[in-house]
């Protein structure tokens, strides 16, 4: 290695430990003498050391940086043993926190320099920045952990346990009539919708009610647009006065609708997008538009709207009978386009769409591997799209009152009718020679 490469990479050590050690001397900055085990220096010659170490690694010497490893732990653990020893002496603040974050920080720092000389200099630079963000986000973090509830823990954990655990040992392989189910395929899907509602879950959770309905009914459309349907229809009908401001709400939930289904199709069948990205987006633009007209047509009125109350999303039982639905709806599509044909889908997304749109999106994605088929069942999505959003508009009616006709259930009729319109039109099924047309 050339001398000058070699000091280039030993400043790039000195600068990640230099960082890492400007973090932990302001975080220490105002800790007696005797209690901070480390500062800007001291991290900084932690990475050079661990530059040098690791060059001579790379000459044919790697006991000397396992040497030089095991002597920094050493004199890192003597230091924090030491600062123990001083502040329960008396000499310090007594109550002051004790942990062993500069310890792991300063081993890091050893680590990242010897990488940064040994071919891993992108890799070190990184790790070194996020290291620095992570220990500089210490109350930011636990803030963040002391307002998480048990049950939102627990869900963390179930979707863990879905994803890193439950996913991999699947069989990635088809069974059944038509080989239509995948073990593999369709429990990463149940993951791909868990994961979504989840966002949304927290994403609500973070905002909270003070940032006002529409940032509500934003956030709640990534978790359930239906169940804000519903809550935010019964307010209305214990406060009529409300409807003006809930309404535009629901409407906003029921936008971020055809978004999350371009998200799913987008993940799982990127070649079936284009068959649904105008009519989503049409269905959206609709109920968008309405929402803004009613917010801005009159003038609100300061109604405090309540947090929808959502149920955890992760709940092992619903994720199961998610998943049993999404198998019986692939099983479903497989079998009723190998009797009737591409028709037969329609059938199967109206039906599905009277209860969720997820299963569906998530089935026709999967069965569109072929050119042909793409344009039905992506009309087919655009149906149980339509569907639901003509439930959840009988739903506001009936929870809401008769109110709720001209505020949500119209614009949400026409949404539908629009997005049926223009799906007809854009995936094929309006030309005669289309396999869709034989359901005229």
């Amino acid at each position: 290695m050339l001398a000058l490469d070699a000091i280039i990479l030993l400043a790039v050590s000195l600068a990640i430990g230099s960082l890492i050690g400007l973090e932990r001397g302001w975080a220490k900055r105002a800790g007696p003498e005797g209690t901070r085990i480390a500062g800007i220096r001291t991290f900084g010659l932690i990475g050079l050391v661990g530059g040098f170490a690791g060059l001579f690694s790379i000459d044919g010497e790697p006991f000397l940086l396992g040497f030089s490893a095991f002597s920094i732990a050493v004199i890192l653990i003597a230091a924090h043993g030491i600062s123990l020893w001083v502040q329960q002496s008396g000499k310090a603040d007594a109550t002051r926190e004790v942990g062993i974050t500069s310890v792991v920080a300063g081993l890091l720092t050893f680590v990242l320099g010897a990488a940064a000389t040994s071919g891993y200099l992108f890799e070190a630079a990184a790790t070194g920045v996020i290291a620095t963000i992570l220990l500089s986000a210490k109350a930011e973090i636990h803030s963040w952990i002391q307002a998480l509830t048990p049950i939102e823990i627990r869900a963390a954990l179930k979707l863990l346990l879905m994803s890193v655990v439950v996913l991999p040992i699947l069989p990635n392989r088809s069974f059944g009539p038509w080989q239509a189910l995948n073990p593999y395929e369709i429990w990463w899907m149940v993951v791909l919708i868990a994961l979504i509602s989840f966002s949304g879950y927290f994403a609500m959770r973070i905002a909270g009610p003070n940032t006002g309905a529409l940032l509500t009914g934003l956030f709640s459309g990534l978790a359930s647009s239906t169940v804000l349907t519903m809550h935010f229809s019964r307010a209305s009908r214990k406060s009529p006065k409300s409807a003006t401001t809930l309404a535009p709400a629901i409407l906003v939930a029921c936008a971020t609708m055809p978004a999350r289904m371009l998200l799913v199709v987008a993940v799982v069948n990127m070649r079936m997008l284009e068959a649904i990205i105008l009519p989503c987006l049409s269905m959206a633009a609709v109920l968008g538009l309405a929402a803004w007209w009613q917010w801005h047509a009159k003038e609100k009125r300061a109604v405090a709207a309540d947090e929808p109350v959502l149920s955890n999303p992760l709940e092992l039982r619903p994720a199961f009978l998610f998943g049993g639905f999404l198998a019986l709806i692939v099983l479903a599509s497989e079998g009723i386009k190998s009797h009737f044909g591409h028709p037969g889908l329609i059938v199967v997304s109206a039906v599905s769409g009277l209860a969720d749109v997820d299963a569906v999106t998530l089935a026709m994605s999967r069965l569109a591997t072929a050119p042909d088929i793409i344009g039905p069942a992506g009309f087919a999505v655009i149906v149980a799209a339509s569907v639901n959003s003509l439930v959840k508009g009988g739903l506001s009616v009936s929870l809401g009152g008769k109110v709720m006709i001209r505020f949500v259930a119209l614009p949400l009729g026409l949404a539908a009718l629009i997005g049926l319109a223009i799906a007809w039109l854009t995936t094929g099924t309006a030309s005669p020679l289309h396999p869709m047309a034989a359901i005229q």
